[in-house]
């Protein structure tokens, strides 16, 4: 697990090297999970002044959800910040909000046992509370998540489930498996560390049911009609030599994807499932939710 810089200092330290922009990281009590919730907030330049004036300005948002293993700081301290700031200052991306939230080792899902609702957190108490404390234009077509790894699962999952609530998803090396539960509860038992992280969240043995009300594959299936008349906007990528053969799974959604017509874009690179990979192709995924921001402005 990664060491959580405290916000004050991440703060300053994003301030010194960008003053165009900040990095405000907070916490909230969530009363669904029963314990504080940290979360940061990546605001354009002329956040402040843009939101006192008279009308204030309202920005787009983004929701990132991280991967396994990080917090709500890795994608502004791993030199994503760096990447989007340039992006800002060659005219490539608009200026919209970038909000990460802790999501702790839950692949943003409510857990099988029921006891970890975080899923029903995101949806009914963080985007509520984002959205009405900051300066957030209203509706779908203003809102959008992303994510990496697990983050990339769960914002597949978030969109398929709820497409009438994002205008676009992305995802980079998403930890989409194609076996079947009863496969994947076979090829990671609960003794190996993966399995031991899993086992909270799907059950252990994984739980079918609970894995396929979850399953992005099944919830793209069932909801498709929904997507499509959405206009939801899908993009994901993966490396080819990824550590957790998540290639396989990007494959496999890109392939149910075009058999049920649904528009997407999907990309196999070279590399793996490390930070260098990832960094080398945020700046797509930011160009593209740029892109649908501006389109449905």
């Amino acid at each position: 697990m990664r060491r959580r810089m405290p916000p004050l200092l991440l703060l300053l330290l994003v301030t010194a090297a960008h003053a165009q922009g900040r990095i405000d990281c907070n916490s909230f009590q969530s009363r669904m999970l029963a314990q504080k919730v940290h979360y940061c907030v990546m605001l354009p330049p002329a956040y402040d002044a843009a939101t006192t004036a008279k009308p204030p300005r309202l920005y787009p948002v983004l929701y990132f959800l991280h991967g396994l293993g990080d917090n709500e700081q890795t994608l502004f301290k791993s030199g994503g910040w760096n990447t989007i700031e340039d992006l800002r200052q060659q005219h490539k991306i608009s200026n919209f909000l970038v909000v990460a939230p802790e999501g702790f080792a839950t692949f943003y899902i409510n857990s099988a046992d029921g006891h970890t609702r975080y899923s029903d957190f995101f949806v009914r108490e963080f985007m509520p509370y984002i959205e009405s404390h900051y300066s957030i234009r209203n509706g779908r077509a203003s809102r959008a998540i992303s994510g990496v790894s697990m983050g990339g699962y769960g914002a597949l999952r978030f969109a398929f489930a709820n497409p009438e609530m994002f205008s676009s998803v992305s995802a980079q090396s998403p930890a989409l498996v194609s076996e079947s539960p009863r496969e994947t509860s076979h090829a990671i038992p609960s003794s190996n560390p993966l399995g031991r992280m899993l086992a909270p969240v799907f059950g252990n043995p994984v739980d079918v049911r609970h894995w396929n009300q979850n399953s992005p594959f099944v919830l793209a299936k069932q909801n498709r009609a929904k997507i499509l008349a959405s206009r939801l906007e899908i993009y994901f990528n993966c490396g080819q030599d990824d550590d957790f053969g998540f290639e396989e799974g990007v494959a496999e959604l890109n392939r149910q994807l075009n058999t049920e017509h649904i528009p997407h874009e999907s990309h196999i690179y070279p590399g793996n499932h490390g930070s260098e990979y990832f960094l080398t192709h945020l700046a797509e995924t930011m160009i593209f939710h740029s892109r649908r921001f501006a389109a449905g402005k």
